[in-house]
């Protein structure tokens, strides 16, 4: 193809959707290289120290969009000791000096200061998205900052972060000529918002698609937002409770609802009362997103009245509270659902309102489901292998037994048989999370038949070294794999080490592996950073070679070790 003039290269290039079919296309030689560098506008960077930002930046000098994330996930679970890192001052700066065409920055779960946000605000005027997803360090000065000086700015989504508040006037930041906003999430802040800012900003704002509001949100301010915003496709609701469900608020609520045509995905709910869901009624019927799962204060047959009025839902996220039968009415409804969350209502409590007949319910009714998140009392082989049966499309099938070790409670056996059906029907598995009594026999099947898994979690299972020596070797397409309170050791480790460098991540925590196992994998694979944290009781402790690591996380870096924390890293 080198007799195509390199405009036509750089247009057949366009239509590569993945990050990985460009990366393919540029090794066939310096040609497609050198089109595939110039042409490249996004770029997602899976873990921050896999590569240096001036890197990046030097390889694609005309990047428009950058996606970055931080620390590992289970810092959501509070697993990464503080002071790891994941600090995204680097990152912005060298996007505000070596990419003046930026116009979409997007972070996830790294450190952010207010000095880094300002910078960015001065250096990128024409940034049109920041999108912040559970990150913290910074307040509401940062953002005043954003707001103030980003006068084109089109996404401003913070999601699940922690923000000091410092005030609730940032909002006013916002130029009394700035139309452009399309979607506004603030549902994180904890502090209140200026209501008249708010409106002002929403009743300007003619292109708002998506609006998430924090819980200070009251009703009455909700409906003045609804009046002025009827085009609304998304909205996240504030606190949502009345202690009075005929009160005037609540019937002119009712009637804004009314006139908004156009929604389709609700959130929010915070301390939702019960009375006050009959409000949401006219909208119910063209919802196709609905996330109640901050919603605890909403008595379960509350929230079944509610699913029955909608029909088209393709994607729920719900409380356990809802039961078995509640379950049993999704399943009847919904038939439209592609994607089912449950979460536990009581995050300390050891038993849920949910079993494997809601799970087989949905699985029956829902045939078009292809992603669950299930927290459960319960599962039995019997129930697996129905739903195996039943939705054969799963690309993502997470279950959480909230009692981790617990065997199929009608035979005692463990749950084996049961996720052998789940990974040998489900041909387009990419994500599995296994739960329940496990011994090794289910990791030889998953690494049999999961052909095109990425990414798999375990969690108190198997039995030997084996059992993740089957996963290493069978399953050819996995990125990262997560391992927790499990038997495996420094052979299992060992065994297959060439696998890591195909990989994004490993992380094991609560295993047998000791201190002279990762540094033996240190120094067999110095392309990898092999990182170990040992901190207890909010100090760092000492190993000696023979003792366990409390937590391993390993990646594959072209940057070599890191030097903001160089403690957790092992260099030799």
């Amino acid at each position: 193809m080198n007799y195509f003039p390199e405009e036509v290269l750089e247009h057949i290039f366009n239509f590569l959707g993945s990050d990985q079919d460009r990366n393919n296309v540029s090794t066939v030689c310096q040609a497609w290289y050198r089109i595939e560098r110039y042409s490249r506008k996004r770029v997602f960077i899976g873990n921050c120290y896999a590569v240096r930002p001036e890197q990046v930046a030097a390889r694609f000098p005309r990047l428009m969009s950058l996606k970055v994330k931080g620390k590992h996930h289970f810092a959501d679970f509070n697993l990464v000791p503080p002071g790891w890192g994941g600090y995204a001052h680097l990152w912005i700066k060298t996007a505000a000096l070596q990419c003046p065409c930026l116009e979409e920055i997007h972070l996830k779960r790294m450190v952010i200061t207010d000095d880094s946000l300002e910078l960015l605000a001065h250096s990128l005027p024409n940034l049109k998205s920041l999108v912040l997803i559970s990150c913290e360090g910074f307040s509401t000065d940062g953002l005043a900052a954003i707001a103030t000086h980003c006068r084109v700015l089109r996404e401003l989504d913070l999601l699940e972060n922690e923000v000091e508040d410092r005030g609730s006037q940032w909002l006013s930041c916002f130029p009394e000529s700035s139309t452009s906003l399309v979607t506004l999430n603030i549902a994180c802040l904890k502090g209140e918002v200026s209501a008249g800012a708010l409106e002002r900003l929403v009743a300007r704002s003619p292109n708002l698609m998506s609006l998430r509001l924090n819980r200070a949100v009251t009703m009455e301010t909700l409906s003045k937002i609804l009046a002025c915003a009827p085009q609304l496709l998304d909205l996240g609701t504030g606190s949502f409770m009345l202690t009075d469900g005929h009160s005037d608020t609540y019937h002119k609520l009712y009637g804004v609802f009314h006139k908004c045509k156009c929604l389709r995905s609700m959130s929010g709910f915070w301390n939702a009362a019960s009375h006050c869901l009959p409000a949401l009624y006219p909208i119910c019927s063209n919802l196709t997103v609905l996330n109640l799962s901050y919603a605890p204060t909403i008595d379960g047959s509350d929230l079944i009245k509610l699913i029955q009025q909608c029909t088209k839902l393709q994607k729920l996220w719900i409380l356990d509270c809802i039961g078995d039968k509640g379950l049993e009415v999704v399943a009847t409804t919904c038939r439209e659902l592609q994607e089912l969350r449950v979460f536990p209502s009581d995050l300390g409590g050891a038993v849920a309102d949910v079993t494997e007949e809601g799970l087989v319910s949905i699985s029956a009714g829902c045939k078009k489901l292809n992603s669950v998140l299930y927290f459960c009392f319960q599962m039995t082989n019997a129930a697996l292998i129905t739903i195996a049966k039943n939705c054969p499309h799963f690309t993502r099938f997470r279950l959480c037994i909230l009692d981790p070790r617990k065997p199929d409670p009608v035979t005692n056996e463990a749950l084996d048989e049961g996720f052998r059906a789940i990974v040998q029907s489900c041909k387009d598995l990419k994500r599995l999370s296994v739960s329940g009594l496990l011994t090794d026999q289910v990791f030889m099947y998953i690494g049999k038949y999961a052909e095109r898994l990425e990414m798999l979690s375990i969690a108190f299972a198997g039995e030997t070294d084996r059992a993740m020596s089957y996963v290493l070797n069978g399953c050819k397409r996995l990125r990262k794999l997560e391992i927790m309170d499990s038997p495996f050791g420094d052979a299992a480790l060992l065994q297959d080490i060439g696998k890591y460098e195909t990989m994004r991540s490993l992380w094991m925590s609560s295993c047998d592996v000791t201190l002279t196992g990762c540094k033996t994998l240190a120094a067999k694979m110095p392309r990898l950073n092999v990182e170990i944290m040992n901190h207890r009781d909010g100090m760092d402790v000492d190993l000696n070679d023979a003792e366990k690591v409390d937590k391993l996380y390993v990646y594959r870096t072209i940057a070599g070790p890191r030097s903001d924390a160089p403690h957790f890293v092992l260099t030799l």
